[in-house]
């Protein structure tokens, strides 16, 4: 548990035992949160709590959701300006005339009001007790942000203020004006100390160096400049964007600044000799804020996307597009786990950065993959492609083992048997081919159908097989002998599934609908009608009591396997959804789509827990590794990719 200050714990504890006949609920709630973000409490914190004090276990699934970090918060108008507490915890956000500071999962604490236009910027002081703001009434204010107090008042711009900064020692502030100058103020006294002039525009941006020796400024002249601090001297004009700057930020390490502009590219700055080091393109919008990372390792920056960039070798490496309006702030938490950005569209989004991992990618194909596969001891993927091979690979290496040429025409489907010992494609030839998963030898050919073969899929026994084209097929895997024809559909069958004991098949296709047919008889038991579009994808779970369809209409679809009622419907993709699957617990469904997205669910909730991006074409197949903390992918960019996911709430 985390070391608190044994008398405040103490203390808490014999309150909260005392009012056990109240439950805990009777403490008011912001204490209960400022107690778990003051001391940084974890999940397991929490439970440790709840076995200490006997009331707490009631409280329990209130109190948890204070320990976990917000996604999102709504405002009630446009967020034009978001900052974080030096210690993570605490988030201040600038919407409409009123500053609102946060806790981290998106309680409201404090609501500091006195400004009589739209607050433009926040900055916390760097020991996290005040909060200095700019707005469009032309002031600069230094609040108390424990209190919520004015502190100061700065009086002295003429115009629009659009940014403010604390320096490093929290002893002054400096602002950017419509009026065209850069000032630096007493943060204590409030009295102005230096006033920088040169800029022959707006000044939308400022920031201090780490050293606080230095000031960099971004104006609508389309210019970055650089200022001596204690001067007020101007060292340097950085000539370069073609559009006016937007944001100016200095690296952690003082190496770097970063500068956003209406030119839609980011900008790296060497700040010793001020070269262009880099020049992020990808924006397809006016670049409003650029931040690193607290590691100087990467940049975060805003357009109506938001995205992240390796500063080194100046690759984005993922774009984070669930704003619907320009943003205007993008902020790191200065510990390195969350970026904040804020928007027009009144919301505050908050991004984990280990989403910015990049997968492992498997290259090979030489056309669109359609189909992945884990082996079940999950060592190795494959793969099956347009380019009518399968290839094996090696799940940790990222090696490509085995070649398998058989098909003459488009592989669509691959599966392993649950013993890893057989493995089948399924292809465009009309053929479904049978190999022995060790030597990678044919050992049969089911030869039948009369169209292309879209879906192939084990029994759990791995003693059948089942596929799809127009119709759905059951085989033996040792004879090859075809056992059932399963006839109802009205086109193509896109994918069929084994419930997990064998007795049912599920199968989904051009005619929009999803059947489950009974596999000794052959006879449909169930029709899932509900999409408006075709059904490409279908999943058991892993208990057989739920089916998971995704379709042409964007949507994935929960429903019960049983009486065919529909659960869910997860909507989230922009595009069609081409493949899902439930994860090993059956907590969980990934789907792939045509926007270029794999997504991961929670079933109970609907919650969408991952979105994941890093690809250039439709994601046509998704599989889970058998321990479930990673997920393939296969796309038309030719690529298999494998994402870690990790901390799944």
């Amino acid at each position: 548990m985390v070391q608190m200050q044994k008398n405040i714990f103490s203390v808490f504890i014999s309150l909260a035992n005392n009012m056990c006949y109240g439950g805990l609920n009777s403490l008011p709630l912001e204490l209960l949160i400022i107690i778990v973000a003051e001391y940084s409490l974890t999940k397991d914190d929490v439970v440790g709590l709840c076995k200490t004090c006997r009331c707490m276990a009631d409280l329990f699934p209130t109190l948890i959701l204070y320990v976990l970090h917000a996604y999102k918060i709504d405002c009630l108008h446009p967020v034009k300006s978001i900052s974080y507490s030096p210690n993570s915890l605490y988030i201040a956000v600038g919407c409409g005339n009123n500053i609102y500071i946060y806790a981290r999962c998106g309680y409201l604490i404090r609501t500091l009001t006195g400004h009589g236009d739209d607050v433009t910027s926040i900055a916390f002081s760097p020991d996290g007790k005040r909060v200095a703001s700019g707005s469009c009434d032309q002031m600069v204010w230094i609040w108390d942000a424990e209190s919520g107090q004015q502190l100061r008042q700065l009086d002295g711009h003429t115009s629009y203020v659009w940014s403010v900064a604390f320096s490093p020692d929290g002893k002054r502030v400096a602002s950017g004006s419509d009026d065209e100058t850069v000032r630096i103020w007493d943060a204590e006294s409030g009295q102005q100390l230096r006033q920088l002039n040169g800029h022959t525009n707006y000044v939308w941006s400022i920031a201090f160096s780490p050293d606080g020796k230095r000031i960099a400024s971004g104006s609508y002249d389309e210019t970055v400049r650089i200022w001596d601090a204690e001067s007020g001297q101007q060292l340097r004009r950085l000539n370069g964007h073609t559009g006016c700057v937007w944001s100016v930020v200095f690296s952690p390490n003082g190496k770097r600044v970063a500068s956003g502009s209406d030119d839609e590219t980011v900008r790296i700055w060497d700040a010793e000799s001020w070269q262009q080091l880099q020049k992020l393109d990808g924006h397809i919008d006016w670049v409003r804020s650029v931040v690193f990372s607290p590691d100087s390792k990467r940049v975060a920056s805003g357009d109506t996307t938001v995205q992240i960039w390796d500063t080194e070798s100046g690759q984005q490496l993922q774009r984070l597009d669930d704003h619907t309006n320009y943003v205007h702030s993008v902020a790191f938490s200065p510990d390195g786990k969350y970026v904040a950005s804020g928007s027009d569209d009144k919301t505050v989004r908050f991004w984990e950065a280990e989403l910015w991992q990049q997968p492992q990618k498997l290259d090979g194909h030489t056309d669109t993959v359609w189909s992945v596969a884990f082996s079940p001891d999950g060592k190795r993927v494959a793969s099956g492609s347009d380019d009518n091979t399968v290839r094996i690979w090696d799940a940790e290496s990222e090696q490509q083992l085995w070649q398998l040429n058989g098909h003459t025409d488009h592989v669509h489907s691959v599966a392993f048997s649950l013993d890893g010992k057989r493995f089948a494609s399924g292809s465009f030839d009309r053929t479904v081919q049978i190999w022995d998963a060790e030597s990678w030898q044919k050992l049969q050919q089911l030869d039948g159908h009369t169209a292309s073969v879209w879906s192939v899929a084990f029994s759990l026994d791995g003693k059948r097989v089942a596929s799809g084209d127009i119709i759905v097929r059951i085989w033996d895997t040792e004879s090859g002998q075809q056992l059932q024809q399963l006839d109802g559909h009205i086109g193509y069958v896109y994918s069929v599934a084994f419930s997990p004991d064998g007795k049912r098949v599920a199968s989904g296709g051009l005619d929009k609908t999803t059947r489950i047919w009974d596999t000794e008889s052959g006879q449909q038991l169930l029709q899932l009608d509900g999409h408006t579009g075709y059904v490409w994808s279908v999943a058991f779970s892993p208990d057989g009591t739920r089916v998971a369809s995704g379709s042409d209409d964007k949507t994935v679809r929960i429903w019960d396997a049983k009486s065919g009622q529909q659960l869910r419907q997860l909507n989230g993709h922009t595009e069609w959804v081409r493949s899902v699957v439930f994860s090993p617990d059956g907590t969980r469904v990934a789907s792939g789509g045509s926007d270029e997205t794999v997504r991961i669910w929670d079933i109970e909730s609907g919650q969408q827990l991952r979105k994941l991006k890093g690809r250039t074409g439709t994601v046509y197949s998704v599989a889970f590794s058998p321990n479930g903390k990673r997920v393939a992918s296969g796309s038309d960019d030719n690529t298999v990719r494998i994402w870690e996911l990790k901390n799944i709430r």
